[in-house]
């Protein structure tokens, strides 16, 4: 990096683009809200939006400038950050930081994930299961943690380099704690499989699920050992989608040296689960995954699974704050049951993306949902466009009328 000065040129130009956004006042005045929002307090609906896969049409490799590889990911990321300020005009907090993510590894459950590729480029993939048996849960093993501090060292030595006279350079350990239980064993298994099993080998399910989460909350505790826990207070994403800006965490007595569980927020999600009954949610998914999130300041759930019918159970996770209603939803009936008692984190159909850009259907679609969640502390989260079919403008004009209506519903 220190020989060549070109690619040092870009990255700090872009850097410092980045950080006159950043002063601006909008920022700190979005900071707040969300603070306001994730305590329960309606301020109006917020907006996020998560390009995922369309950001390879957003910023394409094409427009990145930098010659050496291994900094091209930081063009892209400083990129992204200005598209968001000149093209989403959606909620994001744009913070005036570089954070740099301690260098943490796991060794694995012990038997490898294996799929059936897809001839397609952006095909999907099949399952390739490698637990056949019951006998096979003998084969998993329980993941270690490993922290790597030299390459860590390297890694803040460099961004303090690069950025320390423009950026807040941060170090930070783990500050995205999700559980995917289901998920996990679905890929080991076979997502129809487990299905079957929950009728044919009920026993055999639950000893997987035991299995997967002695195994998680020893990764946990492996974290509170190894001191590799970080706030995620601030911008940090949360659950499926959302920010964790907090004025309720971390706890009065926390230790800023060492931070634990308590002090942070946390997440889990079944979405194999979506056309499984709320008893059998509860018996083979959230029954383990309560447990793993106690121990939690803020909890979230869910993600593209409907949880209309299954919101009782969800209520009765510890300190639950933000639920996940999903495309699939019957946004109606969800906001009757969430009142404004939790954050309706409502996940936009990200169809309307693609095809032709109908503007009016677009805006109806949100109006009907603000109209049925005036009462709920709602989050409108639209995320998992894959494409935008090299529309970029579909962003900016989703978020333009999503901003348009949501002047309309503010508290």
């Amino acid at each position: 990096m220190s020989q060549n000065s070109k690619d040092r040129t870009i990255l700090r130009d872009l850097a410092k683009k980045v950080a006159e956004i950043a002063s601006q006042p909008i920022m700190e005045q979005r900071r707040e809200m969300w603070k306001r929002h994730n305590r329960i307090e309606r301020v109006r609906p917020m907006i996020l939006v998560f390009p995922e896969g369309a950001w390879r049409e957003l910023v394409p490799d094409s427009k990145l400038q930098c010659e050496q590889k291994e900094v091209r990911q930081m063009e892209w990321h400083l990129r992204s950050r200005i598209f968001y300020a000149e093209h989403i005009h959606d909620d994001t907090v744009i913070e005036k930081e570089w954070v740099v993510k301690k260098d943490v590894t796991y060794t694995g459950w012990g038997l490898e994930v294996k799929h059936v590729d897809s001839s397609m480029t952006l095909g999907a993939w099949a399952f390739d299961p490698v637990i056949k048996t019951a006998q096979d849960l003998k084969k998993l093993r329980f993941p270690d943690v490993i922290y790597n501090e030299e390459a860590t060292k390297r890694n803040l030595e460099l961004a303090r380099d690069l950025f320390g006279d423009i950026f807040d350079v941060e170090l930070k350990g783990i500050d995205h704690v999700s559980f995917h239980l289901m998920s996990l064993y679905c890929q080991l298994r076979g997502l129809g499989q487990v299905m079957l099993d929950m009728y044919e080998q009920p026993n055999m399910l639950h000893d997987a699920m035991s299995f997967l989460e002695e195994g998680n909350r020893r990764i946990v505790q492996q974290y509170i050992g190894m001191n590799l826990l970080s706030l995620n207070n601030d911008g940090a994403y949360h659950s499926s989608g959302g920010v964790g800006y907090s004025t309720e965490l971390p706890k009065p007595d926390y230790d800023p040296e060492r931070i634990r569980p308590c002090d942070m927020w946390a997440s889990a999600e079944a979405q194999e689960m979506a056309q499984v009954s709320p008893e059998m949610h509860a018996r083979f998914a959230l029954d383990y995954e309560k447990r793993l999130l106690e121990p939690f300041g803020l909890n979230g759930y869910g993600c593209c699974e409907d949880l209309t019918h299954k919101l009782d159970y969800v209520f009765t996770i510890p300190n639950i704050r933000r639920i996940s209603i999903s495309p699939f939803a019957d946004v109606e009936k969800c906001a009757q049951k969430l009142k404004a008692d939790y954050i309706f984190s409502w996940k936009p159909h990200p169809a309307y993306l693609i095809g032709e850009f109908d503007t009016e259907a677009v805006r109806a679609y949100i109006k009907k949902t603000l109209d049925v969640t005036k009462g709920c502390v709602i989050e409108m989260i639209l995320k998992d466009t894959h494409t935008c079919e090299n529309h970029p403008e579909r962003f900016t004009q989703w978020t333009d009328i999503a901003q348009d209506l949501v002047a309309e519903y503010a508290a």
